[in-house]
């Protein structure tokens, strides 16, 4: 029996976002996974032409294959180049949707939504109108909506195209394998499944810090900001899997069953107090010469965005009372750091005569790639009265895809676990609602750090010194 013939339809795929991560991701996906069957269609208002289009796919297959001449490709990517196709039209005037829609031909199709928010809802609309294929998936990249309000519309327009289970909201950042090792580390070790909770844990800290700066995005970022572009998505899906209670299985609904039950209980308890923001100014990361955020192109610095967030989340649980979730996010800093912090209380007591000890324990999680280091509170060497940190460092599980490759492959076999549910986008955007006003009625003033470096004067995080 034939596989399913499966389209990729990729609206917006002229832009940076399908060349950077998406095409890659696919190359990545067909290499590890060679008897897949998938067509790939790219649409954008641009007329890119054909050959352009190819092009483009080819360097990505040959990219990930490690060969310089698509001739060489392997028989599934060879596929996926000599078919694939580029139609230029206006996806969000229904007629020319229609047309697009009506142009392929496959037993299952997958729309991927590689679009600013407003031109998806665009075209949301216009499907809504035009009406999706029988079976069809639609997959939104982040953010999902604008605000609260918004993203209860939009899913409102979505749910009126296709059922709930066919709508994939993107969080590239949780790849399969990471959801697993946090999952692993918290549920399946006799050490620290008793210990994860707030008699045992004093703070936890989420971080995600960049080297790159703005990298030419003033159009999308310069409207976003740190807050929304990481915070609000990625770090509070992050905060959900460290807070999750037991599962009663990894399957789709009963995880984000609980992931639901995580965020419904989050919130920020004083938007003036608990929530930080910066901006880069002029620095050098390396001997890359980083200019002054406000002097990027496209910037208007007017709008006072920040490009280093950090907010303080509570979880109002029996299980976290009283635990604060530092959600950290910045660009152009010193150092790459994308970890999960777990700090540890103190132990009630330690026996007199023992010195020198002036850290509590910890767990750290590095995501991408994927390893943990545990920093134990042991005897000194060469004196045993003294008490030092001592690390035991491991390396998680890690697949063979790129993060997009995993969730495309996800979409591909119409498995949840790694999209967003309609609650989930919804309550990401209520706990941030609150610290978004704040700053717009400028409670909370704009810092500024100096381009790589560790952030603000006064900004301490994980024991680091000041900029």
């Amino acid at each position: 029996m034939a596989a399913d013939r499966t389209t990729l339809l990729i609206l917006g795929a002229s832009g940076d976002l399908t060349s950077r991560l998406l095409l890659p991701g696919i190359a990545t996906l067909l290499r590890a996974q060679p008897k897949r069957s998938l067509e790939i269609v790219g649409a954008d208002l641009r007329d890119l032409g054909q050959d352009e289009w190819r092009s483009r796919v080819q360097t990505a297959m040959a990219a990930a294959h490690g060969e310089g001449d698509a001739g060489e490709l392997g028989a599934t990517a060879q596929h996926v180049v000599d078919t694939t196709r580029y139609v230029a039209g206006d996806a969000t005037d229904p007629k020319a949707l229609r047309a697009l829609l009506e142009s392929v031909d496959c037993d299952r199709l997958v729309l991927y939504f590689a679009l600013p928010p407003h031109v998806s809802r665009m075209v949301c609309e216009a499907l809504a109108e035009v009406g999706a294929p029988d079976g069809a998936i639609l997959a939104i990249e982040k953010p999902f909506g604008s605000s609260l309000d918004d993203a209860r519309e939009l899913n409102a327009l979505v749910q009126r195209i296709v059922p709930e289970d066919q709508i994939f909201r993107i969080d590239h950042f949780l790849g399969l394998y990471t959801v697993l090792n946090l999952l692993g580390m918290r549920f399946a070790n006799r050490i620290l499944s008793p210990l994860w909770d707030r008699d045992s844990i004093a703070k936890v800290e989420i971080l995600y810090d960049e080297t790159v700066a703005l990298e030419g995005r003033a159009g999308y970022y310069d409207t976003a900001g740190a807050l929304r572009d990481m915070i609000q998505s990625h770090l509070l899906q992050v905060l959900a899997l460290v807070a999750i209670e037991p599962p009663a299985s990894i399957d789709a609904r009963d995880l984000r069953d609980a992931i639901g039950q995580v965020l419904r209980a989050a919130r920020v308890v004083d938007p003036a107090t608990d929530a930080r923001r910066a901006r880069y100014t002029a620095g050098a990361i390396g001997d890359r010469e980083v200019p002054d955020y406000t002097g990027e192109d496209g910037v208007d610095a007017s709008r006072g965005t920040e490009t280093l967030a950090e907010v303080t989340v509570h979880v109002d649980n029996q299980r976290w009372a009283g635990v604060p979730f530092v959600l950290r996010s910045g660009k152009a800093m010193g150092h790459i750091r994308k970890q999960a912090v777990i700090h540890f209380r103190e132990p009630a007591y330690v026996p007199r005569g023992f010195g020198g000890r002036n850290s509590a324990d910890r767990l750290v999680l590095d995501f991408r790639p994927d390893s943990f280091a545990i920093h134990l509170t042991t005897n000194g060497k060469g004196d045993p009265f003294t008490l030092e940190q001592s690390v035991l460092r491991g390396e998680l599980g890690g697949g063979q895809l790129e993060p997009y490759g995993e969730v495309l492959a996800s979409i591909l076999d119409g498995d949840p676990r790694l999209a967003v549910r309609a609650d989930a986008a919804e309550e990401c955007w209520r706990i941030v609602e609150p610290v978004l006003r704040a700053w717009k009625r400028d409670e909370v003033p704009l810092a500024e750090y100096r381009a790589g470096g560790v952030g603000p004067r006064g900004w301490r995080s994980n024991g680091e010194a000041q900029d």
